[in-house]
């Protein structure tokens, strides 16, 4: 069997690192991915949520902001739950096993190439 998803779109909100009772590292965020084709003169756009743990949810909360275009590359997960109401719920949403950056650094986020080389001393 295969569960494989690989998705791109901008982030809605930045994302924000929390800890599990074990210290284990979460983030989760929503991805705005715009379908292929058009309703009218409109694109169609999707809101996935993501999730992402330990070191993937640590990179993603410190490099990723809103707006920012990433690409994001996990599995699908579908949990059910209860609503506050007692209703019953499902949630789908992607594990990330790896986020990417998906476009350029912005205007200004550019490094000085200049200084980029490292310093030795002896």
């Amino acid at each position: 069997m295969l569960n494989r998803a690989i998705i791109m779109g901008r982030l809605t909100d930045n994302p924000e690192l929390r800890h599990t009772n074990s210290n284990i590292p979460v983030t989760t965020f929503t991805l705005a991915v715009e379908r292929n084709f058009r309703s009218g003169d409109d694109r169609v756009t999707d809101f996935l949520d993501v999730v992402a743990w330990r070191s993937t949810a640590e990179f993603v909360s410190k490099y990723f902001s809103k707006g920012q275009m990433a690409c994001v590359e996990g599995s699908i997960q579908v949990r059910s739950y209860n609503d506050r109401e007692g209703n019953k719920r499902r949630a789908w949403e992607i594990v990330a096993d790896q986020v990417y950056f998906a476009e350029g650094r912005r205007d200004g986020a550019q490094k000085n190439t200049e200084s980029a080389a490292p310093v030795i001393n002896n």
